[in-house]
């Protein structure tokens, strides 16, 4: 399969139109799904989780900073390596400015279980200025399935949790993993919305990854500051 077959402009419209319906439907059913998400039940937190960041010492609670609601991303970047996730770095780049977040009373920061020392020059390479700890004091990633235990030890995987603050309590209310953050990347969805995709092998119809020489998905990730152009 290669390109797009090529149609008049009254044939497409028609093709877009049958697709519109099924967008509408699908965004019906995602409206659906949100509000499964949100009514799912939540946990207590009753356990100390210390992180290390740019003020030092800090807990579970001081990531709120103050606010009602506190998203984690759970950036793979383990104790032993030199640099970060670069998937992950991919992800983080896309974070924008956090007051609209803070406006609506929730706080954002990312975790690792690097240590601090190794996150901070690596942070100020990428230019990024969201909130970033590390979680190498204690076992928040695996307490929250972002490092799951192998037999070939600790195994990091890319991970979202979500968290509600109701005074001095903390609830854990949402986790996902892997492809569940497929949909929260701007990167990946304004792909989805073009003729070649995310140029990944395993998309349908089958050999658009290779197409006009496009390059191949996920594989050819770089760190943004390692991309020729």
């Amino acid at each position: 399969m290669g390109l797009p077959k090529a149609v008049t402009r009254e044939e497409w419209r028609a093709a877009r139109e049958e697709l519109l319906a099924l967008e509408k439907a699908a965004t019906r059913a995602r409206d659906a799904l949100n509000t499964r998400r949100r009514e799912l039940p939540m946990v207590e937190i009753d356990k100390l989780y210390v992180f290390e960041g740019p003020d030092g010492k800090a807990e579970l609670l001081d990531l709120f900073e103050g606010r009602a609601q506190l998203v984690v991303y759970h950036f793979m970047f383990a104790p032993d390596w030199d640099a970060g996730c670069r998937s992950c770095s991919g992800f983080l780049d896309q974070i924008g400015h956090l007051a609209h977040l803070r406006a609506r009373g929730t706080a954002f920061a990312a975790v690792s279980r690097a240590p601090f020392t190794k996150i901070l020059p690596f942070k100020a390479r990428m230019g990024w200025t969201v909130p970033w700890y590390s979680s190498h004091l204690s076992d928040f990633n695996q307490d929250f399935g972002a490092t799951v235990e192998t037999g070939e030890g600790p195994q990091e995987r890319p991970a979202l949790s979500c968290f509600l603050r109701d005074g001095e309590r903390v609830f854990h209310t949402y986790s996902t993993f892997a492809r569940g953050l497929d949909n929260i990347g701007f990167t990946t969805n304004l792909l989805d919305l073009t003729a070649l995709g995310r140029q990944e092998e395993w998309e349908r119809p089958a050999g658009r990854a290779s197409s006009l020489g496009a390059p191949a998905g996920s594989a050819r990730i770089r760190y943004h500051d390692e991309y020729a152009d």
